[in-house]
């Protein structure tokens, strides 16, 4: 079983870097396109235009050639990284993406949307829309999205603790039902043992971070890094100083907000208040 490689954040373009290690994997294994074919079940041309740049597959295939090679989730890692334009992936954004890969612990603060680890497909697809994709981009980065919530599922998943202000469960999707889905997903996901949803009421007043969605990471040798997001930038904090002072105005909005209990209360009380199916 190869061992799996460090992710760096490497100049080289993200898609030629995915490419690149399909290729490698595929050699160092003694593996021919057409064995690739047999064992996986998608045609020998889609693993060649995958490796000659040409197309980047679906999530379903490079899962299926993390589990033949034995690289846990490095390849979907980096198919995250090149579903997109390389312009749009500051070299801060993907060293974030790689640490949430390794992360053994997560915390987060979120504004104004569910955190993408817990959105939907239907809410992924509305929100990236309203920011002016379409077709096969927009396809593309609603894939890239969703499939960051296996990081949240399997025995070994890392524990997660966001606090959602409450504005996140106010700003409604247009189609009643995908939100009254994603809803129902916040309520199901807060069940499982290594997730805890906060919700922190307008009620609350002002706070240190009511401007800023902000995630921390903590890694398998005992740091933590924090990323921080507003409507102009993202900034990914390093400098444990800063760190800690982030966390420790975390701390003062997780005391704020509603106990885990409360916070479930308060998500089913707004799915009642939503408009009844129309029976068919």
């Amino acid at each position: 079983m190869p061992s799996r490689r460090v992710i760096t954040g490497r100049s080289q373009e993200p898609r030629r870097r995915f490419a690149e290690e399909l290729r490698l994997l595929r050699t160092e294994k003694g593996d021919s396109l057409r064995q690739l074919e047999v064992v996986l079940g998608w045609s020998a041309s889609t693993f060649g235009k995958m490796e000659g740049g040409q197309s980047l597959g679906s999530p379903e295939v490079v899962e299926a050639l993390d589990q033949h090679y034995g690289t846990k989730s490095m390849l979907l890692t980096l198919w995250e990284l090149a579903v997109g334009d390389p312009s749009q992936f500051k070299e801060q954004y993907r060293r974030y993406m790689t640490f949430e890969a390794e992360a053994v612990g997560l915390w987060q603060y979120s504004v104004s949307a569910p955190p993408g680890l817990l959105q939907t497909d239907g809410y992924a697809l509305e929100a990236l829309a309203a920011g002016g994709l379409k077709g096969e981009e927009l396809n593309q980065q609603v894939q890239a999205r969703t499939s960051r919530r296996k990081l949240l599922e399997g025995e070994e998943a890392p524990p997660f603790r966001v606090i959602l202000s409450e504005a996140v469960l106010r700003m409604s999707l247009c189609d009643a039902q995908e939100w009254r889905f994603q809803l129902e997903h916040l309520l199901e996901a807060a069940e499982r043992p290594n997730i805890t949803v906060h919700v922190l009421p307008f009620g609350t007043g002002p706070h240190g971070l009511m401007n800023t969605d902000t995630m921390f990471l903590r890694l398998l040798d005992g740091t933590t890094v924090a990323y921080t997001e507003n409507d102009v930038r993202g900034e990914l904090v390093e400098e444990s100083s800063r760190v800690e002072r982030l966390h420790r105005t975390y701390d003062v909005v997780r005391d704020l907000a509603l106990n885990p209990a409360e916070s479930r209360s308060f998500i089913l009380r707004m799915l009642e208040d939503l408009p009844c199916e129309p029976s068919t």
